[in-house]
């Protein structure tokens, strides 16, 4: 993986002018009829108030949670609750971990990706140079399709396009298809970021510290789920972050969230002082070891438990084996023979 010192500036990474430079458009839902908008009732509950917005709006939502006022829909609430919170908001809050990016490196070819969407099940992905470190921007799957169909002109045939397998064997970083990518810090506002995608039509940005080195990923969709909570498709699957194995072994996400292992292993799984720290199971084992374990490698610390890391790289654990170790039983007192029972008779 290219080192932090030997990353490229940020300014190296835009894409040429031939490249496409905006997301494909996308048609809109047709809008369904209803009643006035929020923010039409809005207007008429704060009307006659004289503090700032942001305060009305506060007290307005204390009043919905007691029970004082029925105002707004519980969507309507949680949209309101998300906007007011949204400039403590940080990219950093929202975004992708590195250790979740799917990504495909600029030398692989056509074919390799159209089978990576396929897989992941994302419409874009960011393209990289050696490392993730060296992200150059990413291709759409529109784009992709484009390059492997061509339309039918002859009006006999039954379809419209056909497929071309020619460009499956070709590499991306030679076919032109890679989009333009912001590079934002981890602090920035979600709201400035929403802005600049909107500005500049695009939808996908990666987040950099402060050498350079990619700390993730975030998309549009990341930052509209900060105000309307969480946006599922027709592509996205229920994936348990903790799983049992059998009675003794479990594997788990290093994501997955303390109370969410010990709820699917039992209350004997109990991390003691170090949940005051920490909040993932990733967190947890990091705090036993002192560092990031690697691949292999086996952490005690944890009474009736040892973990085992499955995968990590150097920045991160991403997925442990949680191995229940047995239990001596206590042990039993001896029984006593009949002939000492009788010799105790006999002191007495």
């Amino acid at each position: 993986m290219m080192s932090d010192q030997e990353t490229a500036p940020r300014a190296d990474h835009q894409a040429p002018d031939t490249k496409p430079a905006s997301e494909p458009p996308s048609s809109p839902a047709p809008a369904s009829a209803r009643g006035p908008s929020l923010w039409t009732r809005l207007k008429g509950l704060l009307a006659l108030r004289t503090a700032s917005l942001r305060d009305d709006l506060e007290v307005a939502l204390e009043a919905e949670k007691n029970g004082e006022t029925a105002d707004f829909t519980a969507s309507e609430r949680t949209i309101l609750k998300n906007v007011l919170e949204l400039g403590e908001k940080r990219v950093e809050d929202v975004m992708v971990p590195r250790a979740d990016i799917e990504a495909v490196d600029a030398e692989e070819t056509l074919g390799t990706l159209v089978a990576r969407f396929r897989q992941v099940g994302h419409s874009r992905m960011p393209v990289y140079v050696d490392t993730l470190d060296n992200i150059t921007g990413f291709i759409h799957v529109k784009d992709a399709m484009r390059r492997i169909t061509e339309p039918v002109t002859d009006p006999e045939k039954d379809v419209p396009v056909r497929l071309v397998s020619t460009p499956l064997k070709q590499k991306l970083a030679k076919l032109e298809i890679v989009r333009t990518v912001l590079f934002v810090p981890p602090l920035m506002p979600v709201g400035d970021l929403l802005q600049q995608m909107q500005l500049k039509r695009v939808h996908m940005a990666i987040v950099i510290d402060e050498f350079g080195g990619t700390d993730g990923v975030v998309t549009i969709e990341d930052l509209l789920e900060a105000v309307v909570g969480e946006i599922e498709d027709e592509h996205d699957e229920d994936v348990a972050l903790v799983r049992r194995v059998n009675s003794a072994n479990f594997i788990a996400s290093a994501r997955a969230e303390l109370s969410e292992v010990r709820a699917v292993i039992g209350d004997d799984f109990d991390p003691g002082s170090h949940a005051e720290d920490v909040d993932t199971l990733g967190g947890l084992v990091f705090d036993l070891a002192g560092r990031v374990p690697q691949k292999g490698e086996v952490i005690g610390g944890i009474k009736g438990f040892e973990f085992e890391v499955l995968q990590a790289d150097p920045r991160q654990i991403k997925r442990i084996k949680i191995k229940r170790t047995k239990q001596r039983a206590p042990r039993k007192p001896p029984l006593k023979k009949p002939d000492d029972l009788g010799s105790i008779d006999a002191a007495e």
